[in-house]
C-alpha cells in the first residue's frame, strides 16, 4: 500500500468477528474507508449492519479482529466520531439549543446557535423538543452531532421513522453538510434509495458477511431523475432479494 493510501485512510476494519452468545453476528469483516467518503451499509434486518456501526463507534467490542482509526488501533470510544440514531434521543426537559450544546464548554451557546442555523432551525432554538415535528427533532439530533465537528459521522437509520417527503429533505440537508464540512460518513439503512441518494459506495451485508461493494457512479448533488439512479437502486435491490444471477461471492 502506498504512503498516500495510508494517509487517506481514516477507518480500517480487519477480520472482525462478533458474537452474541452462540450467535455469530459478524464474520470476517474487512473494510477500508478513506477520508471524506460517504459509505452506506445495507442489508436485511438482523444482518449485522447496526452492530458494525456500534463497533466503529467504540460502543461495543469485537470477539476477534481489529479496527484502526487514523492508523491507530481503536480501544474504547472512537473519539473522532459521533453517532446519530433513529430516535433523536433529545432530553425533553432541555430546550433545543441546550440539547445541542450538551457536552460543550467554552462558547457552547454560540456554537449551538450556529449549527442550528446550518440545519435550518435558528428560529426554534428556545423551543422544547415536544413541540417539534419528527423531522425537526432529527435536525436537532444532527446538529448535536455536528456541533462537535467530528471527523466521522455515523448514522444508524436516522431517518427511518420519517415520512417520505421529510426524508428527501433530510437527504438534501445531510448531503449539503457533508459536501461543505467534508467529514467521513457511514450510514446504516434498510432503504436502498436512501443509500443511492447519499453514498458514493454501498456495502451489502448478508448473514454477517460483506458480500458486495458497489460504487455509486452518480454526480453530486444527487438527482432521483438521473438516468442511472433507478437502475442502480434496482441492481442493489435484486442482489439483496436474491433475484440477481450473481452468486454470493464478493463483487468489487
Amino acid at each position: 500500500m502506498t504512503q498516500n493510501k495510508v494517509k487517506d485512510m481514516i477507518l480500517e476494519v480487519s477480520n472482525i468477528e462478533k458474537s452474541f452468545g452462540n450467535h455469530n453476528v459478524l464474520r470476517n469483516i474487512n473494510l477500508k474507508v478513506n477520508k471524506g467518503e460517504f459509505i452506506a451499509i445495507v442489508g436485511k434486518s438482523g444482518c449485522g449492519k447496526s452492530t458494525l456501526l456500534r463497533l466503529l463507534a467504540g460502543l461495543d467490542t469485537a470477539r476477534d479482529g481489529t479496527i484502526f482509526v487514523n492508523g491507530k488501533r481503536l480501544e474504547g470510544r472512537n473519539q473522532i466520531a459521533k453517532i446519530m440514531f433513529q430516535d433523536g434521543r433529545l432530553l425533553p426537559w432541555k430546550k433545543v439549543y441546550q440539547n445541542v450544546g450538551l457536552g460543550l464548554k467554552a462558547d457552547w451557546q454560540e456554537r449551538a446557535e450556529t449549527v442550528l442555523e446550518q440545519v435550518g432551525l435558528r428560529d426554534r432554538i428556545n423551543d422544547w423538543p415536544s413541540v417539534l415535528s419528527g423531522g425537526q427533532r432529527q435536525r436537532v439530533a444532527l446538529a448535536r452531532a455536528l456541533v462537535h465537528e467530528p471527523e466521522i459521522l455515523l448514522l444508524d437509520e436516522p431517518l427511518g421513522a420519517l415520512d417520505a417527503l421529510t426524508r428527501i429533505e433530510m437527504h438534501r440537508l445531510i448531503e449539503d453538510l457533508w459536501m461543505e464540512k467534508k467529514f467521513t460518513a457511514v450510514l446504516v439503512t434498510h432503504d436502498v434509495e436512501e443509500a443511492v441518494a447519499l453514498a458514493n459506495r454501498v456495502i451489502l451485508i448478508e448473514d454477517g458477511e460483506i458480500v458486495m461493494t458497489h460504487p455509486i457512479k452518480l454526480p453530486y448533488p444527487r438527482q432521483r431523475d438521473h438516468p442511472l439512479f433507478s437502475p442502480t437502486v434496482s441492481h442493489i435491490l435484486k442482489r439483496i432479494l436474491g433475484k440477481d444471477k450473481l452468486s454470493n461471492r464478493k463483487i468489487e
